[in-house]
């Protein structure tokens, strides 16, 4: 019949945003209308892109049938909860972002059965305090993103299940202090962020357990001292910043011989440019950065003028 071309041609309505395709392996949708985790996708998938949407939440059985899931990204979406059985299907995954959501808690037994997990970030969230219990199946885990949220404390203990840690950043959150035990157990880790806090004082001991340190990070704080010997524990340290808080006295670790310079920046603090200061800069001889803005706060001679110069 002459209709049947032509009813063919006509459109069956508005196809689903993002739907999946047979047989693929990875799943991409970034679509702004999109409200509901979409369903059918084909166990073959290794990894999800659901990121800029209007996902709000997650059911339980979202990722059943995904036995090979190894990424999971589900950044900028609006979801302030997550179903404990969300992660029990897929048991390979090593990928978890969940940047810039709404989560102000996780259930406890989340990642309980994730034990293959290498990376997760919880930045920009609503995170007000850590549980013990997220981080107890994690032996695997490399890098630990939990900037960006709403905590005040790190607990004694927390991250000691962590023994493959490479990297933990906790910056631009609410620490006003780091209990001593604060990183117990991560003897692996090599970079820490804590920029952007209210730190105003440190154990003397707080990097003691995080003797593979090569990175750290404390710029933007309220540092006002440094306890005597708090870095010598760190052996491989190459970056350490200290920009923009309130030291007028500085503590460097032990320069390793024969090893490279350590690239130091302390611009942004009120300096006392007397022997103590200015011996241990010669004796250390790190590369500083920011030098214009490494500055004499006193004595009055010196006041103004750049430290490296001295």
């Amino acid at each position: 019949p002459p209709l049947l071309p032509l009813l063919l041609l006509l459109p069956l309505g508005p196809a689903a945003p993002c739907s999946p395709r047979p047989n693929a392996t990875r799943f991409v949708c970034t679509e702004p209308t999109l409200s509901t985790f979409p369903s059918g996708l084909p166990p073959t998938t290794l990894a999800i892109s659901v990121e800029f949407t209007a996902l709000a939440t997650l059911q339980p059985t979202a990722l059943a049938g995904l036995p090979r899931l190894q990424e999971l990204h589900l950044s900028s979406n609006r979801l302030a909860t997550l179903p404990e059985a969300l992660l029990h299907p897929v048991p390979t995954l090593r990928v978890l972002d969940l940047t810039d959501n709404l989560l102000a808690d996780l259930p406890a037994g989340i990642f309980a059965g994730t034990d293959h997990l290498r990376h997760l970030v919880l930045q920009g969230n609503r995170l007000r305090a850590l549980q013990p219990a997220w981080f107890r199946h994690l032996p695997r885990l490399r890098w630990l993103n939990l900037a960006a949220n709403t905590l005040a404390e790190v607990p004694p203990e927390v991250f000691r299940p962590l023994h493959s840690l490479r990297s933990l950043d906790l910056s631009r959150n609410r620490l006003a202090s780091l209990a001593p035990g604060a990183l117990a157990g991560l003897r692996a880790l090599e970079q820490l962020d804590l920029e952007g806090n209210r730190l105003g004082t440190l154990p003397p001991a707080a990097f003691a357990p995080a003797p593979a340190l090569r990175l750290l990070f404390l710029q933007d704080n309220e540092l006002r001292a440094l306890p005597a010997g708090i870095f010598v524990p760190l052996r491989h340290l190459r970056v350490l910043d200290l920009a923009r808080n309130r030291l007028r006295a500085l503590e460097l670790p032990s320069r390793p011989s024969p090893g490279p310079a350590l690239d130091l920046d302390i611009s942004g603090n009120p300096w006392v440019c007397e022997c103590p200061l200015l011996g241990l800069l010669r004796r250390a001889a790190p590369r500083l950065a920011a030098t214009r803005d490494t500055l004499c706060a006193s004595p009055a001679r010196y006041r103004g003028q750049e430290v490296a110069a001295v």
